[in-house]
């Protein structure tokens, strides 16, 4: 059976790049303005981590998913995912670490998969769109 995962990330870490590419819709450039359901991801704006008053409103739609997936932007040097965020639901919570093309090293992975460890994430994926590159461990955790 397949998984559903929300995505949450901040603006422009990638959310809606990845579900195009697993779900393969036309790779174009889309703002989330709001929630988006797909088949097996709910995309949030990155507004609603960046946003605290916001925050219910991602708990309230994590209900309707299987996993919890956070997301960070390998090459950001930002993270808004607080520590130990994943305690707000109660559900496995799973790392993608995207635009790992743009990584100048070994360090970049690492503190992005720290930022998303220290946020309660326990599994981790890596993912580049441009190169297409990870998408495979991700799709065959999600049919898992």
């Amino acid at each position: 059976m397949d998984k559903k995962i929300i995505l949450i990330g901040k603006t422009g870490s990638g959310k809606t790049t990845l579900i195009q590419r697993i779900e393969a819709l036309d790779m174009t450039y889309r703002k989330t303005q709001t929630i988006q359901n797909y088949l097996n991801f709910i995309d949030t704006p990155g507004e609603y981590l960046e946003n605290r008053s916001y925050y219910k409103a991602l708990i309230v739609t994590a209900a309707a998913a299987d996993v919890i997936g956070l997301v960070q932007d390998c090459s950001s040097q930002e993270v808004w995912l607080p520590p130990m965020f994943s305690s707000a639901f109660s559900k496995e919570t799973i790392g993608i670490i995207t635009k790992t093309d743009l990584a100048r090293g070994e360090e970049e992975l690492e503190r992005a998969r720290k930022a998303l460890e220290r946020s309660g994430a326990t599994r981790f994926f890596y993912v580049s769109a441009a190169e297409n590159a990870g998408f495979g461990e991700l799709t065959a955790y999600i049919r898992g």
